[in-house]
């Protein structure tokens, strides 16, 4: 009797366990994820408390004490006026990585808007949305956003709108192909000889059970969205300074002079942008194994 207890009590356990309790309880066993959750905690928090740690602004400068490699007093040195750049690091952090945050709610809400119709209505409304998700992933990414970015300047919310709108296709055909499979269910069936109405059957319905992958995707997103915007930045169509962000701060790559002779201008948001793409891409195949364990290598 008591082996079988000891043996029954896990399987208990896990019974009684939710299914949203099941994936935070997989994904916590996953020590990459979480390893890669903690590192983006702290990155994220450094980008919020920077006026704590740092006495300087980012609009400080001070021109006898310019180009300054790293030292006591400015811990990643100066820039070319002499604004402190660990200072500038942290709070271009605050613009890459919300400008990610808002890219990806927009392309999702975008797409699983969209998704949802096209998967449950299916025919006309199907083929019109597809058709148009077609016709955008078939724009050439670069030349659509330097056409944008030259008619409409290249600021934040030209470049939310610009990513968002070319990168909602993505999403939008994961969920036309989850609601197709779950809209067969025997419990949709039910739902509709209730009388519920299209608009509950969707959101109450249909989208909770799209939501695991819907996250998954935000995740590996953000990663994705951070090195886009790094391109445009080191190609000129990114935020225009002197507002910071970790793309155009490495703009100064350019530079042959910079490069060799002054490493703390690029280096350092080089390494921030590693680790946070790196990060969010372990944390997102890490929630991908959670959520549906026939993803485990």
């Amino acid at each position: 009797m008591v082996k079988s207890e000891i043996i029954n009590k896990p399987k208990e356990v896990q019974k009684d366990r939710t299914y949203w309790g099941e994936v935070i309880y997989r994904l916590k066993k996953n020590k990459m994820a979480m390893i890669s959750l903690f590192m983006l905690i702290i990155m994220i928090g450094s980008c919020i408390l920077v006026p704590v740690l740092s006495p300087y602004s980012i609009e400080t400068t001070d021109m006898q004490n310019r180009d300054q490699s790293p030292n006591s007093e400015h811990i990643l040195g100066t820039d070319k006026i002499g604004r402190d750049m660990f200072v500038r690091l942290f709070y271009g952090g605050r613009i890459s990585l919300g400008l990610a945050l808002m890219v990806v709610t927009l392309e999702c809400f975008i797409g699983v808007l969209l998704g949802s119709i096209s998967g449950f209505y299916g025919g006309i409304a199907d083929v019109i949305i597809m058709r148009i998700a077609e016709i955008f992933m078939s724009f050439p990414y670069v030349m659509f956003c330097i056409t944008v970015v030259a008619v409409f300047g290249n600021s934040v919310w030209i470049l939310i709108f610009v990513l968002a709108i070319i990168s909602w296709p993505n999403i939008a055909r994961i969920v036309r192909g989850q609601i197709l499979t779950l809209r067969e269910m025997e419990y949709m069936e039910a739902c509709e000889a209730l009388g519920i109405s299209d608009f509950r059957r969707i959101f109450k319905h249909l989208l909770p059970n799209v939501l695991a992958y819907v996250i998954v995707y935000a995740t590996l997103g953000m990663a994705t969205v951070i090195l886009a915007e790094t391109s445009l930045s080191f190609l000129g169509l990114g935020v225009s300074p002197p507002t910071p962000t970790w793309g155009n701060m490495i703009q100064e790559a350019r530079n042959t002079l910079i490069i060799q002779q002054k490493w703390w201008y690029w280096i350092p948001p080089g390494i921030c942008i590693f680790i946070s793409v790196m990060c969010f891409n372990l944390l997102g195949d890490g929630m991908r194994d959670a959520i549906d364990p026939k993803m485990k290598r």
